[in-house]
């Protein structure tokens, strides 16, 4: 495959698994600006996904309906969910000869969903989780498509590389938030429903109660989203994941470039799988999400340099 394409499809994939990350975490986010609005602020996703200046966001921030339509609709705002959704489809229309009809098809519908009244209005004058549950539903159509009918050959490959490694970044950067933002000095450990907004932002709360048997703790939570092999959006699920596809390029690699980024990706995997971080300690877990993250960028830098001609 052509190193052009195989770029190609990986960022379709990162795009589209970062829409369905953000999606989630607003949708989460809006019940809680409706539950407890005195000690809400929606500062934190738009420092992560918003393109406004400080001055900006104070101004903007208690303002629900603006900050729902920066995120999901604004084109001004290259990180809304409008934008990943058009650049997605833009890769996808660059290497349609790589993907199958029903994926283009997912995508092209999904992208039409997006830019029309709709949805617009949903958002910004109607129900707003409406409008998101919508939006959604394309990115699981989408999901599926990919399960079902994509050949598992070398594209399918790129398209969990990059799925995968967007999946890990979102994880570590919807932790480090959401972590940040549990308690105070008068109040130092996360209440349970802080707890399960968390999991719910990962789509792990169902599989958590399984695990657990619905005992919330700090602890468990955070060792369920680092570390538990079942739950495909853990920090270790995901690397794992990422170390069997990618050697399965092998084969279509040169020597060298292979063995610069098994070392990398086995370092990081090993790095969180033997992590011994405590909710206890939140100025730990922070340095280590913020290492965690640094070391899959470099990841994604390599893959980049290596992989497909890109200089970073």
């Amino acid at each position: 495959m052509l190193s052009r394409v195989a770029d190609t499809i990986y960022w379709l994939a990162r795009y589209m698994e970062r829409t369905r990350a953000m999606l989630q975490v607003i949708r989460i986010h809006y019940h809680t600006s409706q539950d407890s609005p005195a000690e809400f602020s929606w500062r934190p996703l738009l420092s992560s996904y918003g393109s406004r200046t400080p001055d900006e966001l104070s101004s903007n921030e208690g303002d629900t309906t603006w900050v729902l339509d920066h995120l999901i609709l604004d084109r001004e705002n290259a990180a809304s969910v409008y934008n990943n959704v058009l650049q997605a489809r833009e890769n996808a229309r660059a290497a349609q000869d790589h993907i199958t009809r029903e994926v283009w098809q997912c995508l092209n519908d999904f992208y039409h969903a997006i830019r029309g009244t709709e949805i617009a209005q949903q958002v910004r004058q109607g129900d707003p989780v409406s409008g998101i549950d919508t939006l959604m539903r394309h990115s699981l159509v989408f999901t599926g498509a990919v399960q079902s009918t994509m050949p598992r050959d070398e594209g399918y490959g790129y398209l969990a590389l990059g799925k995968l490694l967007e999946r890990a970044l979102q994880t570590t950067d919807i932790l480090r938030i959401k972590w940040a933002s549990f308690g105070d000095a008068r109040q130092p450990a996360p209440e349970p429903h802080q707890l399960r907004n968390l999991l719910h932002a990962r789509f792990g709360h169902e599989l958590y109660l399984k695990t657990y048997r619905g005992n919330f703790n700090a602890d468990s939570v955070l060792q369920f989203m680092l570390h538990n092999p079942y739950f495909t959006h853990s920090l270790y699920s995901c690397l794992h994941q990422l170390t069997w596809y990618f050697e399965r390029l092998r084969p279509d690699s040169l020597p060298e470039s292979y063995e610069k980024l098994e070392f990398m990706i086995g370092r990081l995997t090993n790095h969180v799988r033997y992590s011994t971080v405590a909710a206890a300690e939140p100025e730990q877990l922070n340095r280590f999400l913020l290492e965690t993250r640094q070391e899959l960028l470099d990841i994604t830098g390599a893959f980049g340099n290596y992989y497909f001609g890109r200089s970073y």
